[in-house]
């Protein structure tokens, strides 16, 4: 009981990163660290994942000798190094007992729920000093940058949805309420990454679901309270869209490319020329350089891969990508207890990696968690077919 709380902690601690090191940072340390040393078990099905993680960051390790002046780059590689290893340490525990994946959703529904108050009271300046929960007139909650703060939030938008779409309809309403504060709050983030990361999630889920369950009755109820659901979101953005700072920044923001993706040196230009710099540096140019060449940083986390992890880290971080995403797609509709969180964590995973290609998440706490989760339940399946194996042979 006392460890899973602790894990738990953990996971809430995850979404309050206004400042680095972020409490998630020490708490998880210590915490992996201890539980390192009284016996963390990484069975062979998590070691890809560790060998992996390591090689990744050992391509950072190599960037840095080509680096003129170190400034943050040790630093930033040790946090990479971290995150990595909390990924692992989170796949183990989960393999090591099931039961901890319920924990972790709701701490983190619990943390999201926070943060996501904290955003949209300070977008609407409902007390002194709630700027700091915002920038550039954006909800950023506890964190940093709006564009973390909102994809931070679909995992947990997608898990109270998944609720009130299988449970009972009794328990629906507490739910709704979440969602709604949770929806609120990824939509004041004004991150069209965040935006098109929930669509994208919330569809796939339901078309998973529909797949899965073949009865005509839960199909029926499924399509009915996804339409019901969809009718309330559209209710809230016209309610929202009312208030004159929210439209104009809406307008805004709803244009596909803005000035800083498509002009001189903008988002896209920055990308050309950096893969182009990368096939030139087979070692990487090193952390953070890139933004003292171009006026922003890489924004696209495969050539950030490239530029801060060299070759063998691209190579590293495309093989874990393409290994999660074919091993999850094989175990995404088996009948299993952890089956509803392993699929939310497999879409969330496809649409972080799909929103990669315009934004860094080498550094997105909840992103390792996600990775985690996923290989936590590709060992529980791996051992559960173990032993359906053995109980064929002895039987």
């Amino acid at each position: 009981m006392i460890a899973s709380a602790l894990i738990s902690f953990g996971v809430f601690l995850s979404g309050f990163v206004i400042a680095e090191p972020a409490p998630y940072e020490l708490f998880m340390a210590g915490l992996i660290g201890v539980w390192a040393i009284l016996g963390l078990s990484i069975s062979r099905s998590v070691a890809p994942l560790l060998v992996l993680s390591l090689t990744f960051n050992v391509g950072g390790m190599l960037s840095l000798t080509v680096m003129q002046e170190m400034a943050g780059g040790p630093m930033y590689v040790a946090v990479s190094l971290f995150l990595a290893l909390s990924s692992v340490f989170f796949a183990a525990v989960v393999e090591a007992k099931p039961q901890r994946l319920l924990l972790i959703f709701r701490a983190w529904v619990a943390s999201a729920l926070i943060t996501a108050t904290l955003g949209v009271l300070g977008y609407f300046h409902a007390f002194p000093g709630s700027e700091a929960f915002t920038l550039y007139d954006r909800a950023k909650g506890a964190f940093q940058d709006p564009n973390v703060f909102g994809p931070f939030l679909v995992v947990p938008a997608l898990y109270l949805l998944h609720g009130i779409l299988a449970d009972r309809l009794a328990q629906a309403p507490l739910r709704v309420a979440g969602l709604l504060v949770i929806a609120l709050g990824l939509f004041l983030s004004f991150s069209r990454a965040a935006w098109a990361l929930f669509l994208f999630s919330a569809v796939a889920m339901v078309f998973f679901m529909l797949l899965k369950e073949r009865t005509s009755a839960f199909r029926l109820k499924i399509l009915i309270l996804s339409l019901s659901a969809v009718c309330v979101m559209v209710v809230a953005l016209v309610i929202a869209l009312q208030v004159p700072q929210v439209a104009d920044l809406f307008s805004s923001r709803t244009q596909l490319v803005q000035d800083y993706d498509g002009g001189h040196l903008g988002r896209f230009a920055r990308h050309r020329l950096g893969f182009l710099m990368a096939m030139e540096h087979p070692l990487g140019i090193g952390p953070m350089v890139f933004s003292t060449i171009f006026p922003e940083d890489e924004h696209n986390i495969w050539l950030k891969s490239l530029t801060s992890y060299g070759w063998l880290g691209f190579l590293c971080y495309l093989t874990l990508v393409c290994w999660t995403l074919w091993v999850g797609l094989r175990y995404l509709l088996r009948d299993r207890p952890w089956q509803p969180f392993l699929m939310i964590a497999y879409i969330a995973f496809v649409g972080h990696t799909a929103i990669g290609f315009v934004i860094d998440t080498d550094h997105w706490r909840h992103f390792y968690l996600i990775v985690g989760i996923l290989w936590g339940c590709f060992a529980l399946e791996q051992r559960h077919g173990q032993y359906a194996g053995c109980d064929r042979r002895s039987s």
